[in-house]
């Protein structure tokens, strides 16, 4: 078991350096609603997170990280630019892997910055690798607004790329879309039955359930005329499968993203400013040449990052989760600030993997 005296004095030590970068420290509850968080991310992270409800309060949860409500205090003073650092415990419920930490510490630090958000992700990802270096880690990078970019240069409806917008962080329920878009597999049976029956309502016995009449109707009518689009290009397709496979050093990927830019517009400028940021690193001291890069990186984390992301790994201790990880979280701002956004990027540190690394480095 990790120390946790150890734990909170390596987190001390982070939070001084981020202090000494310009941070200022922030607090926040343990207990935040859970209203706020399934409205940004769904029913999934009830399965992922502590829930108990209080009967003035209502329904909420133990956090399950810092930057919901460092978000929601920042755009709460409205004042930009703004640093933060925080430190404290994260709870995560871990029933399909026991050996996981259900609570741990973190320590982190956010920028809340408008002009030039290349230079910012340079900025957060230079720091944390300059202070994680004694670790000989692996840094990954990837970045979720080339994907997002992608999906709207696809030729197909505004509805079906908000589905798959949607879906870019569910990648089993991402490829079932995809595929059922464009043509590659059928309508489900059911579905298919739905829409092709004149009265779907027949026979179907006591109306039950949350949606009225109505709303079941719109529903129908929606499915009616998806059923109608034509399917996405099959060229298409192939174009986005060749850019989720990417998986290179830097320089390369930037090179083959180009290349696929000519046949997919739509993710240019999100390429070049991936070009930017290489450069913004470069000058920082980053060693991009040698730099990872994955397309489909940040696929499986925190729903709100929405651009460049980040992660930190131990190559000698594959059994431990990412010792940091961060990204861009510019339309978390905007949800969180009623549609006044402001670009903001940060990252975390998980302080009792590196005690754990550190332990057995002695």
């Amino acid at each position: 078991m990790t120390d946790k005296a150890k734990t909170r004095a390596q987190a001390r030590a982070y939070q001084d350096v981020f202090e000494a970068a310009g941070a200022v420290p922030f607090e926040a509850d343990i207990l935040q609603s859970a209203d706020t968080l399934l409205d940004l991310y769904g029913e999934d992270i009830r399965a992922r997170a502590y829930v108990t409800s209080d009967p003035l309060r209502g329904e909420q949860m133990l956090r399950p990280d810092f930057t919901v409500p460092v978000v929601q205090g920042h755009m709460a003073e409205g004042a930009t630019p703004a640093r933060y650092t925080y430190s404290g415990q994260v709870f995560r419920r871990q029933e399909e892997n026991e050996a996981r930490a259900s609570e741990y510490q973190q320590v982190g630090f956010e920028i809340f910055e408008a002009k030039d958000p290349h230079t910012s992700d340079a900025e957060v990802f230079a720091l944390f690798q300059q202070t994680l270096a004694p670790l000989g880690l692996r840094a990954s990078t990837g970045d979720i607004g080339i994907l997002l970019a992608a999906v709207d240069g696809l030729t197909t409806t505004d509805r079906r790329k908000a589905a798959l917008k949607r879906h870019i962080w569910r990648p089993r329920r991402f490829r079932t879309l995809l595929d059922r878009f464009a043509g590659r597999t059928a309508q489900p049976a059911h579905r298919k039955a739905l829409i092709t029956s004149g009265d779907p309502f027949a026979d179907t016995g006591p109306e039950i359930g949350l949606r009225s009449r109505a709303e079941v109707e719109a529903r129908i009518a929606i499915l009616k005329e998806d059923a109608t689009v034509a399917p996405i290009p099959e060229n298409e397709v192939q174009i986005l499968d060749e850019l989720l496979s990417l998986r290179e050093k830097s320089p390369m990927v930037l090179e083959n993203l180009r290349d696929i830019a000519v046949d997919l517009p739509s993710i240019g400028p999100a390429v070049e400013n991936m070009a930017l940021r290489l450069d913004a690193m470069a000058q920082r001291g980053v060693n991009v040449d040698d730099l990872d890069f994955e397309a489909a990186y940040g696929r499986t984390t925190m729903e709100y990052y929405d651009g460049f992301v980040f992660g930190f790994v131990s190559d000698k201790r594959p059994d431990l989760p990412t010792v940091a990880s961060g990204g861009r979280y510019d339309a978390l701002t905007a949800v969180l600030g009623q549609g006044v956004g402001v670009p903001a990027v940060g990252g975390v540190i998980r302080p009792g993997v590196v005690v754990d690394l550190l332990e057995e480095n002695q």
